[in-house]
């Protein structure tokens, strides 16, 4: 009787430390999904490559469900999918989540009960679509013409400055956290909201990268993130490095940079480069803005002054408003061409523009000499080269 006591005390330990060993490496997700029965729940890993099946169940009357899958190494997505719905969540190593939502609208009406990391991601995803909808709104009203170009670009950036402030304490506070490496990521449009590549941007990722690399180095997602945060300084020193150059040292434009091809008025298409031998003014601006009318009228006066010297001006338009631009433009004396990626265009950024209206001088030889930001000195610049 007392060896069998022991077997069966001897079974009893043996099961509970499987059991114990089971749960210690692996997580459960289980709850309740409402108004879905006889519909197939899937259980999907949101990975580096994408979506991956891991398992799925047809549900009941009652909508209960339960998953059980290896632990991650490090804080890790999923996604519970319902025909063409998805709902994400993390998973932080091994834990039990208690989920509820209705088939009805399960990304609105999921909810993990007790879980910081996903109130937090839950948080993003409501900032990120009310983000996107003032956004569209703004594009809306610049299409209808209700906003001009500079300020739609003014509310555009203030409106992705008040996302970042909201989103900042949670990628600082908790730099390791699944929700901050959820959030360096959000899109808007395809778009990053927060850019690697910008100097006051480059922190979050650089915060979350380094900690994701204390914490769980050598994992498959933190190398894609230290990977991707390096690429991006990498690529914003180098474009730091060619935009000192246009500010501070002469740059030869055929050799320096791409020329530059835009069509005028007519239809014509003319070159920068076609104006070697001519001391050249590369004028960025925007006619439909206030500024303009001041702007033209003090350039037709040094027009003036000039042109029979050798002499001419090469007029970029960033206006979305192609009839309006050509409308402007028509009786100006100059070469006035015209971008039609209009506020999205690369040349802005190539030739580092922050403010319209700017302009560059070039010499004879086609090299970019000097910026103009102060139109007041424009006038003896040209007297050193005329």
């Amino acid at each position: 009787m007392k060896k069998s006591v022991e077997k069966i005390v001897l079974s009893i330990l043996l099961i509970g430390g499987l059991f114990a060993c089971e749960k210690g490496d692996s997580f459960r997700i289980e709850g309740i999904i409402g108004n879905a029965e006889g519909d197939t729940l899937y259980l999907e890993h949101r990975g580096l490559a994408g979506a991956l099946l891991l398992d799925s169940t047809i549900l009941k009357s009652d909508g209960a469900f339960a998953f059980r899958q290896p632990a991650p190494v490090n804080p890790e997505f999923y996604q519970l999918r319902l025909g063409n719905q998805t709902a994400a969540f993390a998973v932080d190593s091994t834990e039990v989540l208690q989920v509820e939502a209705d088939a009805a609208d399960l990304y609105r009406t999921f909810t993990v009960k007790d879980s910081p990391a996903n109130d937090q991601m839950k948080r993003v995803d409501a900032l990120v679509v009310q983000t996107a909808g003032k956004i569209t709104d703004l594009e809306n009203r610049h299409k209808e013409g209700m906003l001009d170009d500079l300020s739609f670009l003014t509310l555009l950036d203030t409106t992705l400055i008040d996302y970042k402030a909201e989103i900042t304490p949670v990628i600082l506070g908790n730099p390791s956290s699944a929700a901050a490496y959820y959030a360096v990521f959000q899109k808007i449009n395809d778009y990053l909201i927060f850019d690697p590549y910008s100097r006051k941007d480059y922190p979050m990722f650089g915060a979350v990268a380094t900690s994701w690399n204390q914490y769980y180095p050598d994992t498959e997602r933190t190398k894609h993130l230290y990977e991707f945060t390096m690429n991006a300084l990498k690529t914003r020193r180098q474009q730091e490095q060619q935009a000192k150059l246009l500010e501070n040292a002469p740059l030869e434009t055929g050799s320096g940079l791409p020329d530059i091809v835009l069509q005028e008025v007519d239809g014509g298409k003319v070159a920068l480069t076609s104006l070697k031998g001519k001391v050249v003014l590369l004028d960025f601006v925007v006619y439909n803005a206030d500024f303009s009318p001041r702007h033209n009228i003090g350039l037709h006066t040094i027009y003036r002054q000039y042109q029979s010297r050798g002499f001419e001006i090469y007029q970029i338009s960033f206006d979305s408003d192609e009839h309006f631009w050509k409308t402007s433009a028509d009786n100006l004396p100059w070469i006035t061409v015209r971008d039609p990626q209009s506020v999205n265009a690369r040349l802005l950024s190539m030739y580092n523009v922050r403010d319209i209206p700017t302009a560059f001088i070039l010499n004879r030889e086609g090299d970019l000499v000097t910026r103009i930001e102060d139109y007041s000195q424009l006038s003896a610049e040209l007297n050193k080269l005329l």
